[in-house]
């Protein structure tokens, strides 16, 4: 575990390194972040965060893997404004492994949701409601310039009930396919209440 924990560490020191080698206002500009009196403002998964600058530390205590996120986040943005164009995470530039299992675990952990419950954890979330053909669909900022948008069918006599996060094309634009499944994994975990 100890090794496990010193990777992270250095995940974390060398997202630290990159943004410490860029201009702030280029970074809040590209990400779609206010920067003001050495601190970055953003919402992510419901939450409203700072992160200061230059130490670049996260306020409030979130899970680390989220904190590591939102700094490859800010490294990784480049402004690329949003396509409007859905895409699957197996879609994704080298999403076809990572991807797509990940789209398979979605598939199978929608199938346990109830939708009144899975509605209070999209508006915990600030989601937003929008027309689909699915059921329910709902736009999640789960970044500044990276929504993710859930389709789910409701179950009936035919079929059980199926799902799916789906981003929008430009997402290669500001995290990588890991980064993109470690957020999926930590939005999915929300939208299951854990």
């Amino acid at each position: 575990m100890a090794e496990k924990n010193q990777m992270f560490d250095e995940m974390m020191k060398a997202a630290r390194s990159w943004l410490s080698q860029r201009n702030p206002e280029d970074i809040g500009e590209k990400a779609g972040v206010e920067y003001k009196d050495g601190t970055f403002y953003l919402m992510s998964l419901g939450v409203a965060v700072r992160v200061s600058y230059p130490d670049w530390e996260i306020t409030p205590k979130l899970d680390p893997w989220h904190q590591l996120g939102i700094l490859h986040y800010l490294h990784l943005a480049d402004g690329t404004p949003l396509t409007g164009k859905p895409i699957t995470f197996a879609q994704q530039k080298d999403g076809t492994v990572r991807g797509g299992g990940f789209d398979r675990k979605v598939e199978a952990a929608v199938r346990q949701l109830d939708l009144l419950a899975l509605q209070g954890h999209c508006a915990a979330l600030a989601g937003q409601e929008k027309e689909s053909g699915a059921d329910y669909c709902v736009e999640l900022p789960v970044l500044p310039r990276y929504p993710v948008t859930l389709n789910y069918w409701a179950a009936d006599e035919e079929f059980p009930a199926s799902g799916r996060l789906l981003l929008d094309s430009s997402a290669e634009h500001y995290l990588t396919i890991e980064d993109s499944v470690m957020v999926g994994e930590l939005l999915l975990e929300r939208l299951l209440g854990k």
